[in-house]
């Protein structure tokens, strides 16, 4: 097993903004949109904001282990607290490990229901009756379906898009209320639909303190950590792997229908004794093969918005080797931190050279890039302007029934 330490205090994060220059501004659009005027009350763009921080039902922040959304939303929210934004956290469960006042709309988690509709409906229901503009500035939304529901609110709402803002997703975007604003989690998933409203570009990031990391190249199997889907390529990086006459470790989740479908349909029948299945693995075992791994393999079939797990690997110190999709090229450094595959042929010979790579590197990178205080930077600057730009005193859309 490679050396394996806690992070080394004497290395600091450099501070430096994440906000793009598209964010000077909140955008603005027609007939209702934003208005950008003085809030008329004496107040000035950089008081303490009253938020409302809004996430899914399914997972307590952080979680135990699967959901990058929750360990980023907790590093953002201890952070905003820090700076002295008095934030309140909506979610589902008994506890949190966060210091923001927990408000709960249900006793239990939500997490065996994962991907259907009524649960987070529900969930944001009681969060718009609980939200009022007494108590808040702004909500800031992480869910999938609440800026569909942030009309019937009299807080001004930002949502972070975490999914791919295409298909049957974007649809739903393209139909948000007005007056609301979306922050992309990479220039990527920006790009790839121009016609959403968004008012900025804001880098997941990964505190690395308490991250355990590793002073020489793993030696261990490749790994594959993600969901079992076809847009996570698990059929792909165990044929790369063979290719290459590596072993291989798949470490996913697998717990909705059609994951535990496509795991039974595909890839069960593709496993020998080169390849290791780990199902539903927690945070601590999820970092102890990041940190054993020889590298971490990314054949995304898709265009990844982000994917946390990629600096979650560079922060052990594994360099990761991905097809380039998605936000893979703003994550990735060529050469010094992974390496980044045009088709899946040169996967197999990628996956031979990333060991070599020096894990020192991989955690800089992390540090320098993609800190926590970079990404509270981008949020206080994108919550500020937005506050700032809309007509404050907004009464709740009425409902009508027909």
């Amino acid at each position: 097993m490679s050396g394996l330490v806690g992070w080394q205090p004497g290395i600091r994060p450099r501070l430096a903004a994440v906000v793009e220059a598209g964010q000077r501004r909140a955008h603005q659009r027609p007939e209702g949109g934003l208005v950008a005027r003085n809030r008329g009350d004496g107040s000035s763009a950089g008081r303490p904001l009253r938020i409302a921080m809004v996430v899914p039902p399914w997972l307590s922040v952080p979680p135990p282990g699967y959901g990058g959304l929750e360990h980023v939303v907790a590093g953002l929210v201890d952070g905003l607290i820090a700076r002295g934004h008095p934030v309140t956290l909506f979610g589902a469960g008994e506890q949190t490990g966060t210091a923001a006042r927990f408000v709960s709309t249900d006793a239990e988690l939500k997490f065996p229901r994962m991907g259907e509709a009524l649960p987070e409906l529900a969930h944001l229901v009681q969060v718009n009756q609980l939200v009022t503009p007494e108590h808040f500035d702004v909500v800031h939304d992480h869910t999938t379906i609440g800026p569909l529901l942030a009309g019937r609110r009299s807080v001004p709402t930002v949502a972070t898009v975490h999914g791919n803002p295409v298909g049957e997703y974007g649809n739903i975007l393209e139909e948000i209320d007005q007056g609301v604003g979306l922050v992309a989690i990479s220039h990527a998933q920006r790009r790839v639909n121009l016609r959403l409203p968004w008012i900025g570009t804001v880098h997941n990031a990964l505190d690395v303190e308490d991250i355990p990391h590793k002073l020489t190249p793993g030696r261990g199997p490749v790994l594959w950590l993600a969901r079992f889907s076809p847009d996570k390529g698990p059929d792909l990086a165990i044929r790369a792997c063979r290719a290459a006459g590596l072993p291989l470790i798949l470490a996913g989740k697998c717990n909705e229908p059609a994951e535990r479908r496509y795991f039974d349909e595909v890839v069960r029948p593709m496993l020998d004794d080169d390849v290791t299945v780990v199902l539903d693995a927690d945070r601590r075992d999820s970092f102890r093969l990041l940190v054993e791994a020889r590298c971490l393999v990314m054949p995304i079939q898709w265009e990844e918005p982000f994917g946390v797990v990629m600096l979650e690997a560079m922060a052990t110190g594994t360099p990761v080797v991905a097809l380039r999709r998605g936000a893979v090229p703003e994550l990735i450094r060529p050469g010094r931190t992974g390496l980044i595959c045009e088709s899946v042929d040169e996967l197999p010979g990628a996956l031979r050279v990333a060991g070599g790579l020096d894990p020192a590197v991989c955690v800089a990178h992390v540090v320098e890039n993609f800190s926590t205080t970079q990404l509270v930077d981008g949020y206080e600057a994108v919550l500020q302007r937005f506050v700032s730009a809309v007509v404050p005193a907004r009464e709740p859309a009425p409902i009508t029934f027909r």
